[in-house]
């Protein structure tokens, strides 16, 4: 969720320690923020002292996201508490 728009939906399909493995379903709220998620999914290679990551994940982090668990316990809030990477139609995230 970013604030109260449905950004997408993960749904589980299996585990690698200590990630969870993903399919993703865009919602209405998913163009506004595609193109950050594309940015960080294309930092490749060697990255010593993470400042490409850090560059690319950072607009991510500004944006707010939250998860919402489907049994109803409480939100997380993504790259707080949880990292999240989403590559067209699948996501990990790990926790």
């Amino acid at each position: 969720m970013r604030g109260d728009v449905r950004v997408g939906e993960l749904r589980q399909y299996g585990v690698d320690q200590p990630t969870f493995l993903c399919h993703f379903v865009p919602g209405p709220g998913w163009e506004a923020v595609r193109e950050l998620f594309e940015a960080w999914a294309a930092v490749q290679g060697p990255d010593p002292d993470g400042s490409r990551n850090a560059e690319a994940i950072r607009p991510l982090m500004d944006l707010g996201l939250t998860l919402h668990p489907s049994d109803g316990g409480s939100p997380l809030t993504c790259f707080k508490g949880c990292i999240l990477r989403i590559y067209g139609d699948r996501a990990r995230l790990r926790y």
